[in-house]
């Protein structure tokens, strides 16, 4: 006997049977898509590139080195399976010691050393998904609020706020400005919510940004400590692409300004979350890390890790390979350079083209400018352009409205997580679809200035033949017509 949607809804929880999940946007379709019709160079030529996963692959042969030279660090080696059982039992939510140790050396190398990390700080998460709710759950009640700048990453709305409950209300970051987050719009967006009674907690900031691929200045970072000072509300500082930042200006994290001497802030509204994911490309390890100034959520966010622990095999194989500083420093060093020329790769492909980016030095995506493409500066015609270069020109490049973007016509388009070959066919895949895009338009271009020119022809006839009626008599002299001198 079957189960009815009622009865569903009878039987399980809100959560269960609600849509508070968030993936019903384009950004995940476009994941569906994707895992339908996976392009494979010989398998399926003609499937959906994946360019829509912001993942680091371009340094693993680094990463594979290491392992082969190092196979006591895993416990599922002959070298390292005399480690087995006391990996296996422990399971202290405070993690290995030398893991902590690791984690906290490796964000202040990140960082260039200039800013350390106390280790009694770190708290484990699974993956950065499972920090950011984490802090919170710690931070803010069910219906309280953080402000967070658009464009910013779709996943937030499922991650901070399906089980939590809190809201995410946006900062309005224009592109006449390039995105940039001023005081203004925070101050707009917090009056905003005391107008509508809803509590502000938090402001929550990417940096570098995801999905602009921008850094925050130095200015801008202390105009946000002085903003949630002044508020008496928290700052958490998503700082996962840390290590992405491949050129000048460099990454400033927010533990660089609560250093500096000028600065004057309540150190306990501010929290940083940190992973593994994108600077090292271990998503599928689970590595999330909050970083607190706050003993209570330090506390607080111990206790709840419990539910997401790191596994133990995993902590000391990460134990093993932060702390050899020769491979960090060098692996720092060579993903940023690749990264680089990854990205420069794509951005001067695209510029022979005609198409834009803004202008970025971090992350593992860029931001492409496509609203020359859109049959009207709406996001009606930016979701009808997406599904061009879904199903027909087979990308699967992000939306901005699935950001949040003010503003249509702008999209995610990641890099980083494919191999040379198969960026070069994405690249061609774009080319082409901006020339007939364009040879489209000119087309277009030419039937209306025919159907005008018909027109204003017809009425040039229609407008002498009245002339004629109504001022010639019909033996008088016809004039020679501009009709027949146009031909």
């Amino acid at each position: 006997m079957g189960f009815t949607l009622s009865n569903q809804q009878q039987l399980l929880s809100k959560i269960a049977t609600g849509t508070g999940d968030s993936e019903n946007t384009p950004y995940f379709d476009g994941w569906k898509a994707f895992d339908s019709d996976p392009y494979h160079p010989t398998t399926n030529p003609q499937g959906v590139i994946q360019m829509g996963l912001a993942e680091n692959q371009l340094s693993f042969d680094l990463i594979q080195e290491w392992v082969l030279k190092n196979p006591e660090a895993s416990i599922c080696t002959a070298q390292g399976a005399k480690e087995f059982k006391d990996t296996a039992i422990f399971q202290d939510y405070h993690g290995l010691p030398e893991f902590r140790n690791a984690v906290a050396n490796f964000m202040g190398k990140v960082r260039g050393n200039r800013v350390t990390f106390n280790p009694d700080r770190i708290v484990m998460s699974g993956g950065a998904t499972g920090a950011n709710e984490m802090i919170a759950f710690c931070l803010a009640d069910p219906g309280e609020a953080f402000l967070v700048p658009v464009p910013y990453y779709p996943a937030f709305d499922r991650d901070l706020r399906w089980r939590t409950g809190v809201q995410l209300l946006p900062v309005a970051c224009e592109s006449s400005n390039n995105f940039k987050i001023t005081r203004a719009a925070l101050e707009d967006a917090y009056e905003k919510a005391q107008k509508a009674n809803i509590r502000v907690k938090g402001l929550l900031i990417t940096n570098p940004s995801n999905p602009l691929g921008t850094i925050l200045d130095r200015e801008t970072l202390k105009s946000l400590v002085t903003f949630i000072n002044e508020k008496n509300i928290h700052l958490v500082c998503d700082e996962i692409y840390a290590a992405t930042v491949f050129t000048q200006p460099r990454f400033i994290s927010i533990a660089e300004i609560l250093e500096e001497e000028d600065v004057v802030c309540n150190r306990d509204l501010v929290h940083i979350v940190y992973s593994l994911s994108k600077d090292m490309g271990f998503p599928g390890f689970r590595v999330g890390i909050v970083y607190s100034y706050n003993d209570a959520v330090v506390n607080c966010a111990r206790k709840m890790s419990s539910f997401g622990l790191v596994s133990t095999q995993t902590q000391r194989l990460i134990a093993s390979m932060l702390s050899d500083n020769e491979f960090v420093d060098r692996f720092i060093v060579e993903s940023a350079k690749r990264l680089e020329a990854r990205h420069t790769r794509l951005t001067e492909g695209l510029e022979e083209q005609g198409t834009t980016c803004l202008k970025s030095n971090g992350g593992l995506f860029v931001w492409m400018d496509l609203h020359k493409h859109l049959k009207e500066q709406t996001f009606e015609a930016e979701m009808a352009l997406w599904r061009t270069i879904i199903y027909e020109v087979k990308l699967n490049v992000s939306p901005g409205v699935s950001f949040h973007c003010p503003q249509p016509g702008w999209f995610r388009v990641c890099f980083a997580n494919m191999d040379d070959q198969t960026m070069d066919v994405a690249l061609e895949r774009i080319r082409n679809f901006v020339l007939q895009d364009k040879e489209a338009a000119v087309v277009a271009m030419k039937k209306k200035k025919n159907c005008w020119q018909s027109k204003k022809l017809s009425l040039s006839f229609n407008n002498y033949r009245r002339f004629d009626e109504v001022n010639m008599s019909p033996h008088s002299p016809i004039p020679q017509s501009p009709l027949v001198r146009a031909t």
